[in-house]
């Protein structure tokens, strides 16, 4: 059937340029082009069964209806159900097929992209979100997922049904085709003009539902929080409103879908019903038999499914479209941190000597000043030294650097003696080990979160780094010990304990170079003692750069460098930098006097 132009047009979306990005998802298809020729192939049979059941209605109508015999009658019968049986086991060859091939294509995609996601550097989650990327993943990918084992298929199998049924439609009875030809486009006009309706609001409650699932989530997420505001009474309130909507929208699309099923059944029924009162009128006039005419009903239907399973294909096609774009930008996305193609290999043993060579960096995208400005400094191996100023002044990015997030503009960061951009990235983030101030613990078991500083690792050395944090006293008492889960974000366990099981982590790993996002800075005086002692025993015999907000941490420190606007503006002992004034010594006066300062005296409430 050929559909008026203005129709065509209006199903297009745009040149297909749009689907150019498919051709980067063929590598993950041809490995199984042999499946895919075996779902072909069934779906040839399929299609050509099809076709076939409305001459073997045909045949079994003038043949065994007309001849009165009880033999050709049954003969033709036997032969309907011989196409039956083909067409149904052809049809389950094809599903299994297409359905093992868009489950394993999807399934390699989701490992090529989150392979490619956790490579990307730091810099790239900073302008994307983490949502948008969680949908690649998931959302994306099942739609892809649909179009494969589900859409492409059915495109196929109606485009061969819509030829062959027109084929067999002329074959039958010329004029009748052109009959067809037509009713079929009147009928599909406002098919597909309520198709287009019943997408757009099923687009809309899915969004609606999303919003109601991603308010639903962080409520729960936060709802320590939630109570202790009494926020119940709101958090209720919106979150029915937000069910209202959702529902308002489902209202609309209902109601757009049941008058789509009477339309269908209106239309479909009346012009099958046309056809067969003109059809009826060439029987009765001998022009066909009654055969043909049953034939021709049958392709008919056959050719009007066909099309309108075309029809809802394009749809599907027009939404995947997206997806498709959406997930080869994240597999097109290159890291910004590579290692180079002759890596300099480091040191062995690691000795841990650090230096920073006038170097000057500033964030991807900023137009603030630079986070370090000709910073310069020198760590020599087993050396404790602490990095103080106010926020803002560039601690942070020290350790960005260090961990080669990313690259300075200009100088250069070594780790003994390589300039960190001639080094595998991954090399030289083997030689650090990292504690920050607010630990991640993942949502598992001791044995696993502590193992994540060195995969492989017995149980025997878990339990001895453990041994080591301090994190056995209270790891023992869990309902099953170290096997115990330990809540999402290490919920189950306290600020000081999370701290520990992090400072484990870091022993496990055995480092040449420690660095500490003041470790301790939220922690009350018992649990800070416990992390100190844990932290003495880290950083023993290893280069430490730590990272202090709270000046009492870092008394001990071999030397101490003031940063203030990502320039190094001291350097010493805290009894020289208070001898010195300056920055440091207004800080340590400041929190000094706050700690010994008494409390305010306060009235009460009368």
């Amino acid at each position: 059937m050929i559909l008026p132009r203005g129709l065509v047009l209006s199903l297009a979306p745009a040149p297909w340029r749009q689907f150019s990005a498919a051709r980067r998802l063929l590598p993950f298809v041809l490995p199984y082009r042999m499946r895919i020729a075996g779902a072909v192939l069934a779906l040839l049979v399929a299609a050509a069964t099809v076709l076939g059941l409305g001459q073997g209605l045909r045949r079994l109508v003038d043949d065994g209806f007309k001849s009165g015999d009880a033999a050709t009658l049954d003969s033709a019968a036997l032969g309907l159900i011989g196409v039956v049986v083909l067409l149904a086991g052809s049809t389950s060859c094809r599903f299994y097929l297409i359905s093992w091939v868009g489950e394993r294509v999807v399934a390699d995609i989701r490992c090529s992209v989150f392979d490619r996601v956790i490579a990307l550097s730091p810099a790239y989650f900073e302008v994307h979100r983490a949502g948008d990327i969680l949908s690649r993943l998931t959302t994306d990918t099942t739609l892809l997922q649909t179009i494969i084992d589900a859409t492409a298929s059915q495109a196929l199998r109606s485009a061969l049904l819509l030829v062959g049924g027109f084929a067999m439609l002329a074959v039958t009875s010329i004029e009748l085709t052109l009959l067809v030809l037509i009713i079929v486009p009147v009928v599909m006009v406002p098919l597909i003009f309520y198709g287009r309706r019943v997408r757009r609001l099923s687009r809309d409650s899915q969004d609606a539902i999303a919003s109601l699932g991603a308010y639903a989530e962080e409520t729960i997420n936060a709802i320590r929080t939630v109570q202790a505001f009494t926020h119940e009474g709101m958090d209720r309130a919106r979150f029915g409103t937000r069910v209202e909507t959702a529902f308002s929208v489902a209202r609309r699309r209902i109601a757009v879908r049941a008058m789509l099923a009477g339309l269908i059944i209106l239309l479909a029924l009346g012009a099958i019903t046309l056809t067969l009162w003109i059809g009826g009128r060439d029987v009765l006039a001998g022009r066909i038999s009654a055969g043909d005419l049953s034939a021709f009903v049958f392709y008919a239907v056959v050719v009007a499914g066909a099309v309108g399973t075309l029809s809802d294909v394009w749809g599907d096609v027009q939404r995947a479209a997206g997806a498709v774009a959406g997930i080869t930008d994240l597999l097109n996305s290159v890291a910004d941190i590579q290692a180079p193609s002759a890596p300099v290999a480091l040191p062995k043993p690691p000795r841990g000597v650090v230096s920073f060579e006038n170097v000057c960096f500033r964030y991807p995208g900023s137009c603030t000043r630079p986070a370090l400005q000709d910073f310069a400094i020198a760590v020599a191996r087993g050396e404790t030294v602490a990095l103080v100023g106010a926020s803002g002044a560039g601690k942070t990015t020290v350790f960005q650097l260090l961990l080669r997030f990313y690259d300075p503009q200009r100088g250069a960061v070594r780790i003994d003696g390589v300039d960190l951009r001639a080094a595998d990235p991954i090399e030289v983030r083997k030689r650090i080990g990292l504690v920050q101030q607010d630990p991640v613990i993942f949502g598992a078991d001791a044995w696993e979160n502590i193992g994540f500083g060195r995969p492989g690792a017995a149980e025997a050395e878990i339990r001895t780094a453990a041994e080591a944090a301090h994190a056995t006293e209270f790891l023992d008492a869990l309902p099953q010990g170290f096997a115990t889960f330990l809540g999402e974000k290490g919920v189950r366990l306290s600020g000081g304990q999370r701290q520990r099981l992090a400072i484990a982590r870091a022993i496990l790993r055995d480092p040449a170079i420690l660095l500490l996002d003041e470790a301790t800075s939220s922690l009350d005086a018992e649990s800070e003692h416990a992390v100190q002692r844990a932290l003495a025993v880290l950083s023993a015999g290893r280069t430490t750069i730590v990272i202090a907000h709270r000046l009492a941490t870092v008394l001990r420190a071999d030397r101490i460098i003031v940063m203030e606007d990502g320039r190094v503006v001291a350097t010493g002992t805290h009894s020289e930098l208070i001898n010195q004034g300056g920055l440091y010594a207004r800080l340590a006066a400041l929190q000094f006097d706050q700690v010994s300062a008494p409390l305010p005296r306060t009235t009460p409430h009368t």
